[in-house]
C-alpha cells in the first residue's frame, strides 16, 4: 500500500508546496508586526483560514483535475448568484459592497469569482477544440463579461480587471489567432477612455494620485506616500522585525491587506523585498512547468490561468505599494489578510498539485 502511495504520489511538486507555505510564513510574520500594537485576531484568524485551505489542498490533490473542471460550469452559475445577493445582502465597507457576512467570518465572493470563472472557460474552451474561430472567442468573452459587469458594479475595478489577461492568456494558450487577439485588444484601448466616466469618484482619484501623489497628500495620495516612504527607508537590508517606523507608528493604512508589502519592504528591506519576489518567480515558474510537462490540454490551461492568477496579482500588488501601478485594491496572494483571498489561492495550488500529479 505504501508503495502504491508512493508511486500515486511520485509526481508531487515539492518545489512549488515548498515556495508556497515559505511564502505564507513570511506573510504571517508581516501580519504579526502590522498587528502587533493593534488587534491580534486578525493573525489567528488567518492561520485559521489557512488550516481550512489546506485541508482544501489536501482534498483538491486526490481528484483527477478534469473532475474538478467538469464543474466549471456550476461553480460560473454558483458565481453569478453569489455576485447578485451581494447587492441586496451584502455588507458595506469604505463605499463598496463585496462581502456577504457568515456568522464571524466574511466571505468576499468576487475573490472565487476570479478562479471559478476561469475553470468555465476552461470547461468552455477544452470543448470547442477543433473550431478556434470568432464565434467561440465571441462566446468565451460573454462568460467572462457577466461576472466582470457585477464585479465592476461592486465596485471593484481590481478583481474586474483581473479576469482580462487571464481570458487572454486562455484563448491565447487555446489556440485563438493573434489578429484575433489583437484586434480585441486595440478596440479594448481605443474604447478605455470612455471607461473613465463610469468611474466612481474615489476611483478617478486614484488614478489621478497614480500620476501624481503630491496632488492630494492628505488624501487619496496619502497611502501611496506613506507606502513609498516605508520601502524607501527600509533601505538595503531594512529596519529588522517589529522595528518599521511606519508601521509601528500607524502611518501606514491597511497595512494589512492591499498594502502588506510595504511593511516587508520597510522591515526587511530591498534583500528581503527581493528574496520574497524570487519566491513568487520560483511559485509561477513552476506553474508553467507543470503546464509544460502536461499533454493534456485541459491540464495546460487550467496550469496556466492558476499561474497567471497568482502571478499577475503579486505583480500588481507589489507595483502599487511602490507607485508603479494605481491602487486597484488587490491583495498579495498569501502574504495579505483575508480569508476569501487565502482560500482561492490554496485551491489554486491544489489544482496545480492535481495536475502534476495526474496528468
Amino acid at each position: 500500500m505504501l508503495e502504491l502511495n508512493k508511486q500515486k504520489y511520485k509526481d508531487f511538486d515539492w518545489v512549488l508546496m515548498g515556495v508556497s507555505a515559505a511564502i505564507f510564513i513570511a506573510g504571517l510574520s508581516f501580519l504579526f508586526s502590522a498587528m502587533a500594537s493593534q488587534n491580534m485576531d486578525f493573525v489567528i484568524r488567518q492561520a485559521v483560514w489557512f488550516l481550512i485551505g489546506a485541508l482544501l489542498f489536501i482534498v483538491l490533490i486526490n481528484i483527477n483535475y478534469r473532475k474538478i473542471i467538469s464543474l466549471g460550469y456550476a461553480l460560473y452559475f454558483l458565481t453569478v448568484i453569489l455576485l447578485l445577493v451581494v447587492f441586496f445582502f451584502g455588507s458595506k465597507r469604505l463605499g463598496a459592497q463585496r462581502w456577504l457576512e457568515i456568522g464571524n467570518f466574511n466571505l468576499q465572493p468576487s475573490e472565487f469569482a476570479k478562479l471559478f470563472i476561469t475553470l468555465a472557460l476552461i470547461q468552455y474552451l477544452t470543448g470547442h477544440k477543433e473550431g478556434k474561430g470568432v464565434r467561440h472567442i465571441v462566446s468565451a468573452f460573454f462568460i467572462m463579461f457577466l461576472p466582470f459587469l457585477l464585479i465592476l458594479a461592486q465596485p471593484d475595478l481590481g478583481t474586474a480587471l483581473m479576469l482580462v489577461p487571464v481570458f487572454f492568456a486562455l484563448l491565447y494558450i487555446w489556440g485563438a489567432r493573434l489578429k484575433h487577439l489583437l484586434f480585441m485588444i486595440g478596440g479594448g484601448i481605443l474604447l478605455s477612455p470612455l471607461a473613465w466616466f463610469l468611474l466612481k469618484d474615489y476611483q478617478k482619484e486614484r488614478l489621478m494620485v497614480f500620476m501624481n501623489p503630491n496632488i492630494d497628500p492628505l488624501g487619496a495620495g496619502y497611502t501611496v506616500i506613506q507606502s513609498r516612504i516605508a520601502i524607501g527607508s527600509g533601505g538595503v537590508f531594512g529596519k529588522g522585525w517589529l522595528s518599521g517606523t511606519q508601521n509601528q507608528l500607524n502611518f501606514l493604512t491597511e497595512r494589512h491587506t492591499d498594502f502588506i508589502f510595504s511593511v516587508a519592504g520597510e522591515e526587511w528591506g530591498f534583500i528581503g523585498g527581493i528574496i520574497l519576489i524570487a519566491l513568487y518567480f520560483i511559485l509561477v515558474k513552476r506553474a508553467f512547468d507543470i503546464a509544460r510537462k502536461t499533454d493534456d490540454p485541459c491540464g495546460v490551461l487550467a496550469a496556466c490561468g492558476m499561474a497567471v492568477i497568482i502571478g499577475i496579482q503579486a505583480v500588481v500588488n507589489i507595483s502599487m505599494t511602490m507607485g508603479f501601478m494605481p491602487v486597484v485594491g488587490l491583495p498579495l496572494p498569501l502574504v495579505s489578510y483575508g480569508g476569501s483571498s487565502l482560500l482561492v489561492t490554496m485551491i489554486a495550488l491544489g489544482m496545480l498539485e492535481s495536475i502534476a500529479i495526474h496528468r
